[in-house]
């Protein structure tokens, strides 16, 4: 008698046609078949569908997922997110005679994954309110994570953490927001932000690269609706204005801010202080003081092929 190891005493028997042992069998999901391509003979039936149970399309999905295998595994969350809710019972079957509920959730979920999945949600809620792609939400989310694991922020508000983690993480994807423009999605105010931003960085040992009037330029000119004329020229002035340390010490924004206005100043798409500062975040004085700075080498800031519809000489002296 042939002898089996107890290896292939446990291992599976192999599903295949007994005329053509090497046919690749083709699976008939409707049917739940296994049918030989050769001859058409249905080697196994009643095969198990493991795929999808529900056709889920496109405009559907941010709406509601018809699955029943409860949200998809959160790899951030400690517990993997593989929890069970038991449901509130309805029949006499579900309460004892005192009309308590015989079957009870426990705690379903860690305090801290509870703050961290709020901390999240709060993220995604304020990446949409300024429009922030997915990669910049899941960078967030790792970064708060890392963060509140290290416990090295005890005592400041998750809110403000979050805020913090999502304005350096848009400084790491290239695409970096202000202060007030975080602030303004968030309920946290522009000073608590810039201290949890500073903890952060020291907290983690990491850094940003140092923002640069180019970074918002575009942005900026885009929602005031200036003509890409006028965008190029305020980038080539707020660019020589730095090269010549025309304005030490002044900030990036309020450099790009000056530049606009002094952009649309001389073209035909003129604009005011005010709506620059609306935009950029910066106040009209501020617009000011820089544009004062760079006022007297005017002539030498725009761009050879600008266009003048004001000319230099003509421009604001504020």
């Amino acid at each position: 008698m042939a002898s089996t190891s107890r290896g292939d005493a446990l291992a599976l028997p192999k599903v295949q046609c007994p005329n053509h042992p090497d046919a690749m069998l083709v699976e008939d999901y409707r049917a739940g078949d296994m049918i030989c391509p050769e001859c058409g003979l249905v080697v196994g039936d009643r095969v198990i569908d493991v795929g999808s149970e529900w056709r889920t399309f496109t405009n559907e999905k941010a709406t509601k997922d018809p699955s029943r295998v409860g949200d998809a595994q959160n790899p951030l969350l400690n517990g993997g997110d593989l929890t069970t809710m038991i449901s509130k019972g309805t029949g006499a079957a579900s309460f004892d005679e005192f009309g308590n509920s015989k079957y009870q959730n426990r705690r379903t979920m860690s305090s801290s994954d509870r703050a961290m999945l709020n901390a999240f949600k709060e993220i995604t809620t304020m990446a949409d309110r300024i429009n922030l792609p997915r990669n910049i939400i899941d960078r967030t989310n790792n970064l708060f994570k890392q963060v509140y694991e290290q416990k090295s922020l005890k005592g400041r508000a998750n809110d403000a953490i979050a805020s913090a983690c999502l304005y350096i993480a848009c400084r790491q994807e290239g695409v970096p927001r202000t202060f007030k423009e975080i602030c303004a999605v968030s309920r946290i105010s522009k000073k608590e932000i810039g201290r949890c931003f500073k903890l952060i960085l020291k907290a983690l040992e990491t850094s940003v690269d140092l923002i640069t009037t180019g970074d918002f330029m575009s942005r900026f000119c885009s929602n005031l609706g200036l003509p890409k004329q006028v965008q190029m020229a305020a980038t080539y002035i707020a660019r020589k204005a730095v090269e010549q340390d025309l304005v030490p010490g002044r900030s990036p924004i309020s450099v790009a801010a000056a530049a606009i206005y002094m952009a649309s100043q001389a073209s035909a798409e003129k604009k005011t202080q005010k709506e620059i500062g609306d935009i950029a975040g910066v106040a009209d004085v501020t617009i000011r003081q820089s544009y004062r700075l760079i006022y007297p080498r005017a002539a030498d800031l725009f761009p050879p092929d600008f266009k003048f519809d004001t000319p230099v000489d003509k421009l604001p002296q504020l």
